[in-house]
């Protein structure tokens, strides 16, 4: 997942990247500049120096030549020497200042009109040197230095300074993008954890260490507010599980309560009418309940209802449900029903395991027994309430009954639900 961007706001990355290549574009611009700068200055008192030497040498050289005011001799003399020379323009002059020898470098168009120009930017004004013999000035010699030195220090200085620059552009965009990964991966990891936890709910997942102390610091306090959130999200679920089994069972036996099995029922005879099949309901009542209540108390009856429930529980199939409505009161949803002597059977069952006495606290044991009605869909009832008022109805014919009568149907009304008693 990538990091949120903002159209008003730049990224973490931008900002690292363009601070790198700042500060290393700026620190080598001004290493650079500041080196020509120095090498210039070294440069130019070089030339200074160099000048004053070809003039003394020059002055020495057309020292004759200007004594007998040769000017043939005076004008080699100088080409000679400033022909080899770092030098634009020289002249030598007589004690009366004429003019005896004149040399100027030759033009070579543009790149010479530049050097003269660095030439009179950088270097002094023409260096004056008097021409002496015995100990007495007879003339003076004139020179202007020439650029060429200059223009290729110049130009080697800018190519290192574009050569500097493109390298160190090239390292701070190398360091910055490492640095970014070092930083920008573990706020990534974060957000992505983060950005599960709260679309996702999926408060399992950690953010992984980082190699910068604060950023590690960081995931680990991250990681801890997981594990409260994932303990309070397990406990709410548990809270809410246990809430929902309350609100949906019954607190003494364990069983579901009336509201869940009707909701069962609803479902079941949906899918039994778009299936075709068969769904019966037993209702089951206790037949010494009120009895036991009041001879033994109300721990006695509990014990009872909880032991009806253990022992109906047990005669079912594992998709067959048993609730308590309420009271003594008991219903079995058997689903899917092939035959109506499947319910009868099971009935039977349940019927049979009231037999054995049932053990209530101080060691006194009780033998109960129980009332069924049996109401199949579609004969008996097409809606879930009247499937329960057959059944019920039935449970009560049940204990007008004799005990000796195990099953009775109407003769006269084939579709009247059954009727059994212990």
């Amino acid at each position: 997942m990538k990091l949120f961007r903002s159209n008003s706001r730049p990224t973490l990355g931008s900002v690292i990247g363009r601070g790198h290549l700042t500060v290393a574009l700026v620190g080598v611009a001004m290493a650079s500049v500041s080196l020509t700068l120095l090498g210039v200055l070294a440069l130019r008192v070089y030339a200074d120096h160099n000048l004053h030497l070809i003039a003394r040498s020059i002055s020495y050289t057309v020292e004759a030549a200007v004594v007998f005011n040769d000017k043939t001799a005076a004008n080699e003399s100088l080409a000679l020497i400033a022909s080899a020379e770092e030098v634009a323009d020289a002249q030598v002059l007589n004690s009366q200042g004429q003019v005896l020898a004149h040399w100027q470098r030759p033009e070579n168009g543009l790149f010479s009109e530049l050097e003269m120009q660095i030439t009179r930017a950088i270097l002094e004004k023409p260096i004056s040197l008097p021409i002496e013999h015995q100990d007495r000035e007879i003339g003076r010699v004139l020179l202007t230095g020439h650029g060429g030195s200059l223009m290729r220090f110049l130009l080697s200085g800018l190519a290192g300074i574009i050569l500097c620059t493109a390298i160190s552009a090239w390292v701070a965009l190398y360091l910055a993008r490492r640095q970014l990964r070092a930083i920008t991966g573990p706020l990534r990891s974060l957000a992505n954890v983060a950005h599960a936890a709260r679309s996702e709910r999926a408060l399992d997942r950690r953010v992984p260490p980082a190699q910068i102390a604060e950023l590690d610091n960081l995931g680990n306090d991250f990681n801890a507010l997981l594990d409260e959130l994932e303990s309070w999200q397990s406990h709410l679920q548990s809270e809410n599980e246990s809430l929902a089994h309350q609100a949906s069972h019954d607190s003494l036996t364990g069983l579901p309560n009336r509201a869940f099995f009707e909701g069962r029922l609803i479902r079941a005879l949906r899918n039994a009418g778009k299936l075709n099949e068969r769904v019966a309901v037993l209702f089951l009542d206790s037949d010494r309940f009120k009895g036991i209540n009041d001879n033994f108390g109300h721990a006695a009856g509990d014990a009872v209802l909880v032991a009806i429930a253990n022992r109906v529980r047990a005669q079912l199939r594992e998709e067959d449900l048993v609730a308590r409505l309420g009271g003594d009161e008991f219903a079995v949803l058997l689903t899917p029903l092939h035959k109506i002597e499947d319910a009868e059977r099971i009935a039977d069952k349940i019927l049979a395991s009231m037999d054995m006495p049932i053990a209530l606290p101080g060691d006194t044991r009780v033998v109960t027994s129980l009332s069924i009605g049996i109401a199949v869909f579609p004969d008996h009832g097409a809606t879930p309430g009247g499937l329960l008022n057959a059944a019920d109805a039935a449970m009560y014919q049940a204990k007008r009954l004799s005990r000796g009568a195990q099953f009775t149907a109407g003769s006269e009304h084939p579709a009247d639900p059954v009727q059994t008693r212990s």
